[in-house]
This record gives C-alpha cells, structure tokens and sequence, in this order.
C-alpha cells in the first residue's frame, strides 16, 4: 500500500513520511515491546496521503492566498485566516485509493482485535513534529473513540484540516517553518479504555529545574484529553531515577490534585465531561505499583531514545490505563523540547522580588521568573483581540489555542491545569512565567489590577498585590572553584531543593524536620499516632483534612516524612545530606492542627520541652518511633543512603543514649548501612563534655544561634537584650574552638549549621583557621561567602 503504514512497520528514520508521533510509535511498538512496554497498534495514513488529498482537490493555491499578507501578531486577521483555510479543506473529497487502503487498515485492526467497528484514537502527526528542537503539541487535532468507516474517514480529514489551526500557523510561522513544507501523516490506534480508568503524561527531566534524575508523573482519571488541555489539576508524582536504576522505586513526591472533571463517552460514544466524584478527588488515580510500572516505562524509553540518538535525550510521555484489563499503555513518546535546550548552559539566573505585598493566590509555579503588568481576564478565544501587550493573562484554561497572546503576555495565571499541560508546556517555551491551578483567579483578579506574577520561589507561584521591583542575578558558574573547606547548604524547604542544588556545593549541612512536618504533615503528630490507635482526638475533622488521599494516619506520616526528606536527599545524592530530626518548642507544636491537648504552657519554650528530651518521654515517644521510621524508609527502601541523622538539644550524654535507644528500637541504627549519627553541639555542656558524647555520636554540628543564647544568657527572642546576642562574643569563639579541636582530636566529624557565617565572613575566616571540615550557609549567601573561603585558604 502507498498511503498507509502499520505502525510496527515505522521507526524513527520515518519521520519525514508519518511525522514524530507515529514514527515514535512504530519504534517502541518494534523495539521496546518485546522489553515490557506496551503500545497499542494501529496504522499511519502517510503524508503522501495527506499531500494526495491536497492536490486531487487542488487546495494549495486557495490556501496560500488565505496566507498571503496576514498579521500573525493581528489575533483577529489570525483567527479569520484559519478558520477559512480549515472550512476549505473540510469541502474537499478523499482520493479513491487513499479511502481504500484507510478502509483496509480499519478493517485489519478489527481482525487483530476481534471487534467490529472497533473503536480507534485518530491523532494528527506532522512530519515536522517533535523535533529535539520544536514541540508541536498540542498544534493539531486528535479525535477519540471513533468508530466505523464513514466516522473514521471524516476525521482523518478534520485531521488534515488542523494543519492550519490559528496556534498552528502561528508556531510554525515563530519558528521559521514552510507551511507547505510541513505534511500531516495520521494515526489510527486502538483506544485504550481509560475512560474506565486513569492516564496522564509524565516527563524524564524535571519540566521546571531541568534535572536529569527526575521522572515526573500527571495522572487523572478518564481520558487524558483533560491533563493535556489543562482542564483538570493532576495527581503529581515525582520518581527518582538514581535508585531506580539500582531497582528501587523511590517516590519522592505524592501530590493530590482535585481531578474535578472526568472524561469519558456518552451513549452514542462521544466524549463527555463530567464532575468528579468527591471520593475520586481525594483518592490517588495510581497507586505506588502503577507509578513503580509507568517510571520503569519511562527509563526504558529515555535510555533507548538516547542511545539512537548518540546523546541524552529527555522524553515527554502519554500514557494510559485500560479500564478492562487493568494494563498501562504507552500512547505517545516525544523529545522533551524546553529543559533539554538548556542542559549544558552554565548561566545561573536568578529571579529575586525586592519588595513584598499581600499575596493574592498561589498555584503551581510555571518556569522561575517574575512578571508584573495589569490583568487582563479572557474568558473564550472569541475575546482575545481584547489583549494587549505586556498584560497579565488571566484564563480558566489556557489551552495552545492561545499561543498568540501568551506571547504578548508578561506572565500568565489560570484556574485549572497542571504542569505538564500544554498551556504550561507552551509557556516554559516561550520563556513566560505562569501560575497554573490557581482553581479562583478569574473570580478574585479584575482587569486592571496591577499583580505581580512570582516562580521563582519553589513550585509555589504567588501572585502578589501590586507592581513589585524585582531583579534578574546572573552567575557564571564555570568562575567557581572548589575549596578545601566543605560548603553545604542548609535547605528546609524541599521544593527548592533541585533549584538550590545547581549551586556550587559539598551537600546540605542542615535539612530540618520542622519545616517538612509543618508543611506537609500539619498535623500534631501525636495527634496521628492516637488517631491511628482508635482513640478520640481534637479538632479531629481538621487531622483527617490534613489527611486528605490517606486513611491510615501512620502511612499518611511516613509518606509526607520520607518524600520531604527524599526530595531534598535526591536533590543532592549522593553528596551527604543532614537530617535534623524534629526541634519544635512546647509553643509551636501546641498550634499545629489538634495540638493544643498535648502541649503545656511553658514560661520559656526555648530552654524547655524540646529535642532529645521529647524522643525518649513517654509524651512523645510513639511520635519519634514514626519519624525514625520514616528515615529507615529514605535511606534503606528509597536508597538514600547520603541522609545522615542529628539529634538537636542534647543536654547529656545520658539524653544521648537513650534517643539513640529508641532510634535502634524503630530499626534506625547506628552503623547499619553506614548510618552516622551527629549531635547538634549547641548548648555549652556539648563542648564541655565533649569527650563524653563524641563517644556516642558519630560528629557534631554547631548550632551557632542556640549556642551563642546559652553561653551569654540572652533569650535570641527577647527584643529588650538583642542587642547583646553576639556570635562574634569571644565566649562564643572560645566556645566554637573548644568544639572544633574536641572533633579533630577524636577525628570525628565537624560541620557548622547555624547562622553566623552565613551573616559574618569574619566568622567564616576564623572557623577556615580553626579547620572546621564543613561549613553550611543558607543558599542566598553561599556564592558570596564561597569566594571569601577561597580567597582565605589561598593565604593559609
């Protein structure tokens, strides 16, 4: 047959006869079947078919009249331009032949699959598609469960006809492409029952930061037209490819997302939206064994997809589970096209906002920039000539129609979507910060309003109230030299660990616990440890929401423990990671959803129930067993073996054995899989009894802020005596010294977490001198004290 091919017929040396997407199947379809990776069959209408089409109905002159002299940056005379090229097309009548053999390949895939009128996916597939260099998702039609010859024939021409849709003309004309130099193949693939089920798409490069260890998975329920339109807010994983390769599926991140709308057919086998459930919102569309199978499908594919192309080569995925079998499909595979650019760029920008305001709302952060205009809000493609340059796109959704004006926006926001929907895709492309999810912002933003659009804070974007100063930092990185002195980092927050991590660094000298349990978990965690045991609890609706998507409270525990500190350990693996273990006072757990029943008032917190002391009483013991727990789980089931354990306010060596106790209790024991334990050396019995603990504890971190309090007797919260909190006090130095050489002595470990050198490079001078191993400063000052530690140990 000349028109059509079966797709495990193709590779990818046929991209210029079936396009990207059908070459790209008919290559895992012949090499990675036989691997475990399952594609649906099909065939591909060619683009000599698709060029039979054009010329037996003599279209080419009518179209590039329709082309000639329009004003692409003209939304209007674009929209108008399309929209007469596509009714055009859609008047014209199919070549004999190729009716034929398209009826002769539907009737072969009803054989292959003992159905007939089988229903079939019919995907647009140019030939000038997912190129390394271009992504033309989304820039044409694909239509879903069609059935019969007469309906399968009409789509293959409105397929055709989506060459020439406005974002169509639009991305090929940006791009320098021939509009008749680029054909259209189509394919035609069983359709995978997810309407049933779930799908979505997943990424091997992290989409925001660019890592290479990163698979992120999208997943809803129904059809997986409503990922990739952005109708929908996913269900987001993060798996870590490392570990992976090791045989270990270690899921760093489980994000619920409100999957508000599900696509599936209708009577007459049309698609159809329709609200969610409430108990499928809260409820995770995979579970960990179908994340486990769909990452180990995405290796598969980036690791064969790289070597036929001689060099690395990130893939964006589409994937899909039949509802009947219960199998997961791989519908599409395509080089990822805006990360990969800028693998090899050793320019470090930076976004930083100079100034603060109210935060309006928040969703998912698109790219790491800043945008500020007046918002514009834009409710059907039939208002988008309202649209002005520089103005802030305001959008339920915005899907790749839109293309045209998210390139004059200064920022875009929108209700709905995920990261990995096109709209995001097409923003990170054309380099435009935007804010997806935000579920409201049509409902609390007005036009007009002056809003600053901010990415570059993690994967939380904010959209802040006014017109905010902001500046762009640029770093060669290549400038950097390494030094004697270890510099790590500490990193609280993991949602900017991966960022934070392309930073010149040895590791992370401090991780804290806190900040991971009060954001993920949000819940007392007793509160869980006696929710989980059948008992009452306060404000127990409140705990069950900070539940949501769990129903066991010990799971829900782990889970939000091990993927926090997973997420930062992977930023950084296999450099050494420092995990502080919990170090709330009395007052700040107290405050925490269902706390206020296991908290005392205390007169002064910071020298009261907190660290060691919790670990080992009665009160809170359960709750430490469960964090150990979860350390065993990041470092032994996820592989993480670079997490390293320190226990904060260790007032004796007697403390210190009995946490560690319970450590060993929870299968979280010294020594085993080269676990160190450390002791933060911030009270000044740790530098007086030196000897004593550093027989226990593997090293010690100081604490320079808690350590500078208790050797002069200043509260560090009191206002009235600040003025004496020094940590350049010689008391404080002496003490630092003392600490030091106790370590070096012993040849243990030695590091510093707390805040002084990351304020004072004279402090950061004298513990070079003092040959301190490591040195942890917060990640805005590490390049600037980075130089003053070079400069430092050239002259020693």
């Amino acid at each position: 047959m000349h028109y059509i091919r079966q797709l495990d017929s193709l590779n990818l040396e046929d991209i210029a006869l079936v396009g990207g997407k059908n070459a790209s199947l008919g290559e895992m379809i012949g090499s990675l079947k036989s691997l475990g990776v399952k594609i649906p069959e099909g065939f591909a209408v060619t683009a000599h078919g698709y060029r039979a089409f054009i010329e037996h109905n003599r279209f080419e002159p009518q179209i590039r009249a329709l082309l000639e002299g329009v004003d692409i940056t003209d939304i209007e005379s674009l929209k108008k331009c399309g929209e007469a090229i596509r009714i055009v097309m859609l008047s014209g009548k199919m070549p004999d032949r190729l009716q034929a053999e398209i009826v002769q390949g539907y009737r072969t895939m009803e054989e292959l699959y003992a159905e007939v009128s089988v229903d079939v996916a019919v995907r647009s597939s140019a030939t000038a598609e997912d190129l390394p260099d271009a992504s033309f998702a989304g820039q044409q039609e694909s239509y879903l469960n069609i059935r019969g010859e007469t309906m399968l024939i009409e789509h293959v021409k409105r397929c055709f006809a989506s060459l020439f849709t406005d974002r169509a003309i639009s991305y090929r004309h940006s791009r320098g492409y021939d509009h008749f130099k680029v054909a259209l193949s189509v394919g035609v693939q069983k359709m995978v029952r997810s309407d049933l089920s779930s799908s979505g798409v997943m990424f091997t490069i992290d989409t925001e930061n660019g890592s290479e260890n990163l698979i992120l998975i999208n997943a809803i329920w129904g059809l997986g037209e409503n990922i990739v339109g952005g109708k929908v807010n996913p269900d987001e994983f993060y798996v870590f490819k490392p570990t992976l390769k090791e045989g270990k599926t270690t899921i760093l991140k489980r994000q619920l997302g409100s999957k508000a709308l599900t696509m599936g057919y209708d009577e007459r086998h049309h698609t159809i939206n329709a609200a969610t459930p409430k108990a499928l919102q809260e409820k995770f569309s995979i579970n960990d064994e179908e994340i486990a199978v769909l990452a180990k499908y995405a290796m598969i594919i980036e690791e064969h997809y790289t070597l036929k192309a001689g060099e690395y080569r990130p893939m964006d995925i589409e994937w899909a589970k039949d509802g009947l079998s219960g199998e997961i499909y791989i519908v599409q595979a395509r080089p990822e096209t805006v990360q990969s650019q800028k693998l090899f760029d050793n320019i470090l920008e930076q976004y930083r906002l100079k100034e603060e305001s109210a935060v309006l709302l928040s969703g998912k952060a698109i790219g790491e920039k800043i945008g500020s205009g007046k918002v514009k809000i834009i409710r059907s493609p039939h208002e988008i000539e309202r649209f002005n340059e520089g103005e802030i796109l305001v959008a339920d959704i915005t899907d790749p129609d839109w293309e045209p004006i998210m390139k004059k926006a200064s920022a875009v926001i929108t209700n709905r979507g995920g990261r990995t929907c096109h709209a995001a895709i097409v923003a990170r492309e054309i380099g435009v910060p935007a804010v997806v999810g935000t579920i409201n912002a049509t409902n609390l933003l007005y036009d007009g309003q002056e809003v600053t659009v901010s990415c570059a804070d993690g994967e939380n974007g904010q959209i802040y109230e006014g017109s905010l100063e902001f500046e762009i930092l640029q770093t060669d990185l290549g400038t950097f030299h390494s030094t004697k002195t270890k510099l790590y980092m500490n990193v609280g927050n993991p949602e900017i660990a991966f960022k934070v991590a392309k930073l010149p660094n040895h590791g992370v000298g401090l991780a804290r616990m806190e900040f991971i349990i009060s954001h993920y978990v949000n819940a007392h965690p007793m509160a869980l440890v006696e929710l989980s045991q059948g008992k009452k609890v306060e404000d127990a609706k409140g705990v069950e929401s900070a539940m949501r998507g769990y129903d066991d409270p010990k799971t829900f525990f782990i889970d939000k423990i091990s993927e926090g500190v997973g997420m930062i350990a992977a930023a950084f693996y296999p450099k050494p990671v420092i995990v502080r273990t919990s170090d709330f006072k009395s007052n700040e757990y107290k405050y925490m959803v269902g706390g206020s029943v296991y908290e005392r008032d205390e007169e002064n917190p910071m020298i009261g129930f907190r660290g060691a002391s919790r670990y080992y009483s009665p009160q809170y013991r359960e709750a430490f067993v469960w964090e150990c727990e979860a350390l065993k789980r990041v470092r032994d089931a996820m592989g993480l073996t670079n997490v390293k354990v320190m226990l904060p306010f260790v007032r004796t060596p007697e403390e210190g054995r009995k946490a560690i106790g319970v450590m060993n209790d929870a299968g979280l024991v010294q020594g085993e899989n080269a676990l160190e334990i450390y002791a933060m050396c911030e009270i000044p019995s740790n530098v007086i009894l030196a000897d004593q603990f550093l027989e226990i504890f593997d090293g010690y971190s100081i604490g320079s802020n808690d350590l500078t309090q208790l050797t002069l007797g200043v509260d560090r919260d009191s206002a009235l005596v600040s003025s004496v909190f020094d940590e350049r006090n010689d008391a404080v130095t002496r003490m630092l010294s003392m600490a030091i050489r106790a370590c070096k002595e012993r040849g243990k470990y030695i590091g510093i977490c707390g805040q002084a050198p990351s304020d004072y490079p004279e402090i950061t001078r004298f513990l070079v001198e003092e040959g301190i191993d490591s040195i942890s400063l917060n990640p805005d000052s590490l390049l600037k004290m980075a130089q003053v530690v070079s400069a430092f140990e050239a002259k020693l």
